[in-house]
């Protein structure tokens, strides 16, 4: 049994945090009325850095206003901000031939092409979000568009050149992981036929190549017939990413009226990073291990990084609520006072992005290429509308 005046005041803590503190730290002042998009790249009082703009970081930008827009409130200004991401992204960060960029400019003039297709699944969620909002049929046409085209991606059947020929391939966890989640938002929004089944079918490439169940782990990367390879990159893992693919596979397990299969699967992999990532001396999770407990490679390994404790707020409070199980509760209520201890700026709002192992603060950037309003807002209105939705049950 779960404890509900426990997660009653999470619920209220969630929302007053998203509301009162983080939206208001990134919004409205970073609207961009000039060029459109958005000017994320801030300090930690919120003075400007850069004007420069990561496709990713517009695409979720635009999601989350709209998202607001469609689930919390009605605010114009969110709508019209929705707008400005939207109509940014669809005429500046598309290339001739429909890829889309990585990094431009404040007035969209590209700086930066990458082979991924991620900028592609952020604009999927941020056009199916910003479709529903407004109501524009272009903006619905196109994530249902584009997401085909990531499906093609992820399957293989289109294919971006290496810039070197692969004399070593690999495959790894976070194409079926952003695929899974991409198709999430398109069905919850939209609704999209191709959804159901294309969702089992990456959880069933994680669950079959990547989840280590022997070992305890699961893998960032394996070679195509799910073997671990044995060189510093393949042992490399990011318990993190592996958690947010835990909480992407409950969600669907709960969507499906709590799959007891789905609901294990989740909770081991967020068991198993949990191991390997939690730090046993200063709390938090660390930023890369090894499979094999041998010394990592990038030298920020053991820095903490704001999004995977977002991500492991997230996974540990469904997978109580899946499970009941009091385990679940505690980890929840550890990575809970860690991250908002250690990371949330109560003078300025918002949370700082980089900390080192032991807790300081290692730099007071709040938005770069890489950190804007994302994982922190999303997970505030992830766990006040799932607790929202539970308690009402």
């Amino acid at each position: 049994m779960v404890n509900k005046e426990y997660l009653e005041s999470l619920r209220d803590f969630y929302k007053k945090q998203l509301l009162e503190d983080t939206v208001p730290f990134w919004f409205t002042r970073s609207y961009d009325h000039e060029y459109g998009g958005y000017l994320l790249m801030r300090d930690r009082d919120g003075s400007l850095l850069d004007t420069d703009k990561a496709v990713w970081i517009q695409g979720r930008a635009c999601w989350l206003l709209s998202t607001l827009y469609n689930t919390v409130e009605k605010r114009p200004e969110w709508l019209e901000g929705a707008r400005l991401g939207y109509e940014f992204l669809r005429d500046k960060c598309f290339n001739r031939e429909g890829k889309m960029y990585f990094h431009v400019d404040r007035a969209g003039n590209p700086l930066r092409m990458r082979r991924y297709f991620f900028s592609e699944t952020f604009m999927v969620i941020a056009c199916a979000a910003y479709a529903k909002a407004s109501g524009d049929p272009e903006a619905e046409e196109t994530a249902r568009r584009l997401f085909g085209v990531c499906m093609e991606y992820a399957s293989g059947i289109r294919i971006m050149e290496p810039k070197f020929e692969e004399t070593r391939p690999s495959k790894g966890i976070g194409i079926p992981m952003i695929m899974i989640n991409t198709a999430q938002q398109l069905r919850e929004t939209l609704g999209d036929p191709r959804c159901d089944e294309a969702i089992s079918g990456w959880i069933r490439e994680i669950e079959h190549d990547f989840v280590k169940d022997d070992i305890r782990c699961v893998m960032e990367q394996v070679a195509p017939d799910g073997s671990i390879l044995d060189h510093i990159d393949g042992r490399t893992l990011n318990p993190g990413h592996a958690i947010e693919g835990a909480w992407f596979i409950l969600h669907e397990a709960l969507y499906r009226n709590r799959d007891p299969q789905g609901i294990a699967l989740g909770c081991r992999m967020l068991d198993y990073m949990w191991e390997r990532g939690w730090d046993t001396e200063y709390g938090g999770i660390l930023y890369f291990r090894d499979v094999y407990h041998k010394p990592v490679q990038e030298y920020w390994q053991d820095m903490k990084f704001w999004w995977p404790q977002n991500e492991t707020i997230i996974a540990t409070l469904l997978a109580y609520l899946a499970t009941g199980e009091e385990k679940y509760r505690e980890m929840h209520r550890r990575i809970h006072e860690y991250a908002y201890g250690h990371f949330h700026d109560k003078e300025q709002g918002e949370w700082f992005g980089y900390l080192h192992r032991d807790g300081r603060i290692a730099q007071t950037a709040k938005g770069n290429l890489f950190k804007g309003p994302f994982h922190l807002p999303r997970q505030e209105w992830y766990c006040w509308n799932i607790l929202n939705r539970f308690l009402e049950e």
